[in-house]
């Protein structure tokens, strides 16, 4: 892999998947954040460049499989995976979280405030995902479907009530820097969910929640705003180019 300073670390992880992994290692945001460079992103967060690119070419000297390689999936084949794995992942999970979050507050939250903050913070983000998974498999996803198949099939598709992808998009993204937003300030609050020493069970399993919760979001995300996105803008041009001739 040619991680060079100019490229991007949203460039890196989707050409190769693999590179996601290293970035969390060292506590890089590949998904809101992924557009700065790899340099940039080196000097902002005072890690070292030739550390970081070393372990990135360690993983280009392997192929990664055909499974994990994103942006070659059709845009229906991956709209459909990101609902049942990610979609399906935070449907399973908000609710639980949820509990936990308030039960560690009302009982902790006197001596650790921040367990409130998290809470609030955790309601928020939870309530405005719930919409916004309903938006994406209702709204959205259905048509990025019809684009892909009508690109196969070669034939017209009627113009969308929102104009025209872009608009949606727009929207998705916001959520989801939102979103982002909201875990950065919760992993800050946890100590990078650190559990103090005289934590109960319940108090340890929310933070590894919360860990497990956001790194899925991470992933999410990656595969919308880097691949899906940018790949079905393009698509929606190409199926009006395709019915105008």
């Amino acid at each position: 892999m040619n991680a060079t300073n100019e490229r991007t670390v949203a460039e890196l992880v989707t050409e190769d998947y693999r590179t996601a992994d290293v970035f969390k290692k060292f506590g890089i945001d590949f998904c809101c954040g992924g557009k700065v460079t790899v340099e940039e992103i080196c000097v902002k967060k005072n890690i070292s460049y030739e550390q970081l690119t070393e372990e990135l070419n360690r993983i280009g000297q392997s192929t990664p499989t055909t499974d994990t390689n994103f942006k070659e999936w059709p845009l229906d084949k991956l709209a459909n995976y990101i609902v049942e794995k990610h979609h399906g992942y935070v449907t399973n999970n908000l609710e639980l979280i949820r509990q936990y979050a308030n039960k560690v507050a009302l009982v902790h939250g006197g001596h650790r405030p921040e367990t409130k903050a998290i809470a609030r913070l955790y309601n928020e983000v939870a309530d405005e995902l719930a919409h916004h998974l309903e938006k994406e498999e209702i709204i959205l996803f259905p048509y990025v479907s019809q684009l892909a198949a009508a690109k196969r099939n070669n034939v017209k598709i009627q113009a969308p009530h929102f104009g025209t992808v872009k608009n949606p998009i727009t929207m998705m993204e916001a959520e989801h820097e939102y979103a982002g937003d909201h875990f950065h300030e919760i992993a800050t609050l946890s100590d990078q969910y650190t559990a103090p020493p005289e934590a109960c069970n319940t108090y340890r399993v929310l933070y590894a929640k919360l860990k497990e919760f956001e790194d899925d979001l991470h992933t999410h995300i990656h595969l919308e705003n880097n691949i899906l996105f940018p790949k079905a803008k393009t698509l929606e041009q190409e199926v009006i180019a395709q019915a105008n001739l």
